[in-house]
């Protein structure tokens, strides 16, 4: 029942964010028309508790526009363009109550695969929730022995269809990162730590592209010459959120960046090929030429 009614508040929510502003009675006719309506229609009560529901569930706020003939809409919908973990929620059950209604088309709907870890991630979230340490044995992409070590879970990230996990470990008492999928098994301890008031999590990550973090580097403008094919992808999915398009030319766009360049970051320019180009700083062109050039002395003979 609970799944029910989630699926219904999902509706809702699409149903008037796809329509920009849209009045009780065409809602109800949209809600006539889909299955989970049963033919009956949505009353007026119903429909506010939903109303009310989605915002405590997901943070979006229905309101009224009386102008015109009652319209309702969505006051904040550019929560539903952030990287919130309520925008996460709403997307991820959208999605799943897309695929569920159309099982019978699951030849059909090719779907990634995420790397092992996941299996840990809900200890990992309850040991964040009680404050409490956890021990892990981990062995990291760039080590050939395992180590297994206690650890303070301070937040956890999605990104490239992996999971990670910030966290304090035993080395130099220093905030690192960990992948999920190279846990080889881990449990959480009954000991209790305090998570520091000056670390906030969407501040940690700010400045990076990524989940790689170096307080060494600092902040840069970046400015990349893009194709006008490839700018397209970056208009509707950015790199980072400081992005903007500073020039629309002919053939080609120049976006600006302002953040911290890792590896991550050195990995998205590589990708993307011909189609980027860094125009500064100079020390950043020059370091991306130098990984092309070794590329191609891979390729040239």
């Amino acid at each position: 029942m609970a799944k029910n009614l989630l699926n219904k508040y999902v509706w809702l929510v699409e149903t008037i964010y796809k329509a920009g502003r849209i009045t009780f009675e065409e809602i109800n006719e949209k809600w006539l028309d889909n299955d989970m309506s049963e033919g009956v229609e949505l009353a007026l009560r119903t429909f506010h508790k939903w109303r009310i529901a989605a915002e405590e569930i997901f943070g979006l706020v229905i309101e009224c526009e009386r102008k015109g003939g009652y319209h309702y809409y969505i006051a904040n919908e550019a929560e539903l363009k952030r990287g919130s973990i309520r925008n996460w929620l709403f997307n991820t059950i959208s999605v799943s109550n897309l695929l569920i209604d159309n099982q019978h088309m699951k030849d059909r709907i090719l779907l990634e695969d995420v790397p092992s870890g996941q299996e840990y991630l809900a200890d990992i979230i309850e040991a964040m929730k009680k404050g409490c340490c956890i021990t892990m044995t981990y062995q990291s992409y760039w080590r050939r022995n395992k180590h297994t070590f206690d650890v303070e879970p301070y937040c956890v990230k999605l990104f490239k269809q992996r999971w990670y996990m910030v966290g304090r470990g035993p080395y130099n008492n220093k905030v690192l990162i960990y992948a999920l999928d190279r846990i080889l098994h881990m449990y959480v301890t009954e000991t209790k730590f305090s998570i520091p008031k000056a670390f906030n999590p969407e501040e940690y990550f700010e400045d990076y592209y990524g989940v790689i973090t170096d307080d060494d580097l600092d902040v840069e403008r970046v400015k990349l010459k893009v194709s006008a094919g490839q700018a397209n992808y970056l208009r509707s999915l950015p790199l980072h959120h400081s992005q903007q398009e500073i020039l629309a030319a002919e053939g080609y766009s120049v976006f600006e960046l302002r953040l911290r360049p890792t590896f991550d970051f050195y990995q998205e320019i590589l990708w993307n090929g011909e189609d980027v180009e860094v125009l500064e700083p100079l020390w950043l062109r020059k370091e991306i030429a130098g990984k092309i050039e070794k590329m191609w002395e891979k390729y040239r003979s």
